[in-house]
C-alpha cells in the first residue's frame, strides 16, 4: 500500500493551501469511543422517527484510528483494500493472510451494469472514482465504465453535510474495485424521500436492463411500515438483480426486507497484529431479523425451521465494522471539510461490494428470486460461502451467530464465483 492510502489524521484534512471552508454542521452526528479509536456517525445514518415510512437513511460510519500515523502504514491499523477484499472473497488469486500491506492484486472481473441509487448530488465523483482507481491499480475512469445520472432529470441540489456523498464515494468504489469490468452508474435521486428514491430505483433498473442486466444496490434504508409491499414493485426490472443494505442497527428495515432484494448484513474481518487474516464474526451492529409485515419468500423455505412464516434477513453479509472497515476517497466537504482518504464501514459497504462479486462471478439471473434461489440452494457449500458461526448478534434469539443459516450473517459472506 503507498503512503496516500494511510494518510489519516485525527483532524480532517483542510481543502488545499490557502483555501477557506465554511463549516457545516451536521445536528446529527454521533461520535463512539471504541478500544481501536473512535467511529463518527454522520447525521445521515441517524434514522429519526419522523422519516418512519417517508425517508431514508444512509449506512456509512466513519472510523478515526487511535494510532494513526500520516504518511505511513502503523502496524495494528490495518484497513481493507481492494486488494486484500478481492483476495479474502476469491476474485483475485489467494495469497496466504491476505494482508492489506502486501497484496496488490485486484479483481479483474465484472461485465454488464452495476447501477447505485444514491440521494442528492456528489460532485466530485468522477474525480474521485479515478483518484481511488489510480491509488490501487484499477482501470481508468472513462464515460465507458461510469457514469452519473440524474434521476429526475435535473442535477439534485447536494446534501450540504456532505453525508449522502460520503455515501455515494464509498458505493461506487466498492462497485468498481470489486467488478472492474462492469459499468458502474450512479443514479441520483432528487433527495433521500421515498418518492424520490422509488423513481430513482426504477431508472436504475431501466439503465441495467438496457445494458443487458446486471446489479442495482442500494445502501440506504428505513425502518419497516405497514403498507410497504406497495412499493415493492419499483424493484423490479428485466435481467436485474437488487441488493440492499441490512442497516447498522439491530432490527429489519426497508427495501432489504422486501421479498425481491437480497439483504446484504455485516461482519468484522478479524487479523493479527501483522495484519494477517484470522476469522470473520459477526459485526455486532449488523440489522437483520424477522420482518413483523412480509411474509417468508418461497427461496427462505429451506430455512423455514429459523424464519418461520416471516421474511428473515439478511441473506448474506460482507465486511461491515468500521473498526475492520475499508479505505476510500472523497473530495465532496464533509462538515465543511475536505477528508481525501478516509476508513469507513457499515453495512453500506456490504450491499455495493457483494452486488460486485454477484456480478464477477456472471451468472446475471433473470430476477432477484431467481438468484436468491440459487444462493439458498448453494448455501451450505463451503466453497460457495464461509459460514460465520462466532460473535453477537442481537437479531438471532440465542443473541449470536450459529452454523447454519442465522439472523446475523444469513448464509454467510460469498467466496470465489461459484453458487452465485
Amino acid at each position: 500500500m503507498s503512503k496516500l492510502c494511510a494518510v489519516f489524521t485525527a483532524t480532517v484534512l483542510a481543502s488545499g493551501p490557502g483555501q477557506a471552508v465554511a463549516a457545516v454542521i451536521d445536528p446529527g452526528q454521533m461520535n463512539v469511543t471504541v478500544a481501536a479509536g473512535e467511529i463518527v456517525t454522520p447525521g445521515s445514518s441517524v434514522e429519526r422517527h419522523e422519516d418512519l415510512g417517508r425517508a431514508a437513511h444512509t449506512n456509512v460510519h466513519l472510523f478515526r484510528p487511535a494510532r494513526a500515523r500520516a504518511g505511513a502504514v502503523d502496524v495494528g491499523n490495518i484497513f481493507e483494500t481492494p486488494a486484500s477484499l478481492a483476495c479474502l472473497y476469491g476474485v483475485a488469486p489467494h495469497v496466504a493472510g491476505c494482508n492489506p500491506q502486501s497484496v496488490t492484486a485486484v479483481a479483474k472481473g465484472g461485465s454488464r451494469a452495476i447501477a447505485v441509487v444514491d440521494a442528492y448530488d456528489y460532485p466530485t465523483a468522477t474525480g474521485d472514482l479515478a483518484a481511488f482507481s489510480a491509488q490501487y491499480g484499477l482501470p481508468a475512469v472513462t464515460p465507458a465504465n461510469f457514469s452519473v445520472v440524474y434521476a429526475s432529470g435535473a442535477q439534485p441540489a447536494a446534501d450540504p453535510s456532505g453525508g449522502w456523498a460520503l455515501e455515494a464515494a464509498l458505493d461506487i468504489e466498492m462497485a468498481h474495485a470489486l467488478a472492474p469490468g462492469a459499468k458502474v452508474i450512479l443514479v441520483e435521486a432528487a433527495s433521500n424521500g421515498y418518492g424520490d428514491l422509488f423513481a430513482a430505483e426504477q431508472v436504475a433498473a431501466q439503465l441495467v436492463s438496457q445494458a443487458g442486466g446486471g446489479e442495482v444496490s442500494n445502501s440506504w434504508s428505513g425502518g419497516e411500515f405497514s403498507g410497504e409491499m406497495q412499493v415493492a414493485p419499483a424493484f423490479s426490472g428485466t435481467n436485474v438483480v437488487f441488493f440492499a443494505s441490512a442497516g447498522d442497527t439491530a432490527g429489519t428495515g426497508v427495501p432489504s426486507a422486501l421479498p425481491n432484494v437480497i439483504s446484504v448484513g455485516g461482519t468484522t474481518i478479524n487479523r493479527d497484529a501483522s495484519g494477517n487474516y484470522v476469522n470473520q464474526t459477526t459485526w455486532a451492529s449488523t440489522g437483520g431479523g424477522l420482518s413483523p409485515f412480509v411474509s417468508a419468500p418461497a427461496f427462505q423455505r429451506p430455512v423455514s425451521a429459523v424464519v418461520g412464516n416471516m421474511r428473515g434477513t439478511p441473506d448474506v453479509a460482507l465486511v461491515a465494522n468500521p473498526a475492520s472497515g475499508v479505505w476510500m476517497y472523497d473530495t465532496t466537504p464533509y462538515n465543511g471539510s475536505v477528508m481525501n482518504w478516509v476508513v469507513v464501514g457499515g453495512t453500506s459497504v456490504a450491499s455495493p461490494a457483494v452486488a460486485a462479486l454477484v456480478n464477477d462471478a456472471g451468472a446475471f439471473r433473470a430476477s432477484t428470486a431467481a438468484q436468491l434461489r440459487a444462493m439458498y440452494a448453494n448455501r451450505t457449500h463451503a466453497l460457495n460461502f464461509t459460514d460465520i458461526t462466532s460473535g453477537s448478534c442481537p437479531n438471532a434469539p440465542s443473541g449470536a451467530a450459529s452454523v447454519g443459516y442465522d439472523l446475523c450473517t444469513g448464509m454467510g459472506t460469498p467466496v470465489g464465483r461459484a453458487g452465485r
